[in-house]
């Protein structure tokens, strides 16, 4: 990116207009680690903030191998047609020796990849805990100001910290693969209590089907013993094949009926409200972050509290309280 900052009233109108080029322009300086470039998204953010929120927002997440990225392609091909503008984030796991990232939702989305109602912006996790990328949230809310009124969040894969899609999302979708009895033992109880929906993907013709139905059984039985997480709605076993576009109407009708219920009551509007507050939180952490990697003199600082502790010359809360002194906590 270029050094010189843009006018951002210039670009809060390009992107309000609907224009590409400033919403990817706009995604680039949210994900800049420059202070002024920080400072830029923000006043754009806080000026384009009254027309976002409306927007339907999904969380899509399931292990490595289950379709997600086919999934995404065929559903939101199937909503650009109905008239949606679809908007695709999709967050790839970033390397813990290189921080290097391959980043190729794009190339397995082909028919969205050239859809002019949709937009992929594949994203790092850049090592962020539960597979979503540090500036998700304002990615949202971006593409919502650029007039995309369905956001689907794609994952790395469901993991232990997974779950925090569930605290920037309207609705957690959660796809599974046939065979449940062997996955089932080893799927983590969190994902199931938050799941609002889960998706049993491949449910191709033939033995593909049947062993879908099988899994789907298996699900509604665990669900049955789970209270939900609201007395307005319980979560769906729901089969599909992405690869053949099969049960798509249906999945993206209950998505709908749960937001129309929910929005009814104004859980829709309190869980957005409490997801701010989290959102709040985790920015003041990247901010004492920040301060820790700051200066070069705080990060020798830091480097030789790490010697010590790991030469066995101090404990690891020695360490802590040294660094936690460095920033004046």
């Amino acid at each position: 990116m270029s050094a010189v900052l843009p006018d951002i009233d210039q670009l809060r109108e390009r992107l309000l207009a609907g224009d590409r080029a400033a919403l990817a322009r706009s995604i680039t300086l949210a994900e800049s680690r420059r202070a002024d470039h920080r400072a830029a998204v923000r006043d754009l953010i806080d000026a384009v903030l009254p027309q976002t929120g409306k927007a339907i927002r999904v969380g899509i997440t399931g292990v490595p191998g289950v379709g997600k990225s086919t999934t995404i392609d065929a559903l939101g091909s199937l909503l650009t047609e109905a008239g949606h503008k679809v908007a695709v984030l999709a967050v790839d796991p970033s390397s813990t020796r290189t921080g290097g990232s391959i980043l190729g939702d794009k190339t397995r989305m082909a028919r969205l990849s050239h859809d002019r109602n949709a937009f992929i912006r594949p994203s790092p996790s850049s090592g962020t805990l539960g597979g979503v990328a540090a500036k998700t949230r304002e990615t949202m809310l971006l593409c919502e100001a650029a007039g995309f009124d369905v956001i689907l969040v794609e994952t790395v894969g469901v993991g232990q910290s997974e779950t925090a899609v569930a605290d920037l999302t309207d609705f957690f979708l959660v796809l599974m693969l046939p065979g449940a009895g062997d996955e089932l033992q080893g799927i983590k109880k969190g994902i199931l209590e938050l799941a609002d929906m889960i998706a049993v993907n491949k449910a191709d013709d033939g033995e593909g089907e049947r062993r879908a139905n099988a899994a789907a059984s298996e699900y509604r039985a665990a669900l049955h013993i789970l209270t939900p997480a609201s007395s307005t709605w319980a979560p769906p076993v729901v089969t599909i094949s992405g690869l053949h576009g099969k049960g798509l109407d249906a999945l993206w009708s209950k998505i709908e009926d749960h937001r129309q219920k929910l929005t009814a009551t104004g859980e829709i509007e309190k869980k957005r409200r409490e997801q701010d507050v989290k959102w709040m939180w985790a920015l003041v952490h990247e901010r004492l972050h920040q301060r820790l990697v700051g200066t070069a003199e705080v990060r020798k600082a830091t480097a030789e509290a790490e010697k010590s502790v790991a030469s066995g010359e101090h404990s690891p809360a020695a360490g802590a309280q040294a660094i936690a002194e460095l920033i004046g906590l």
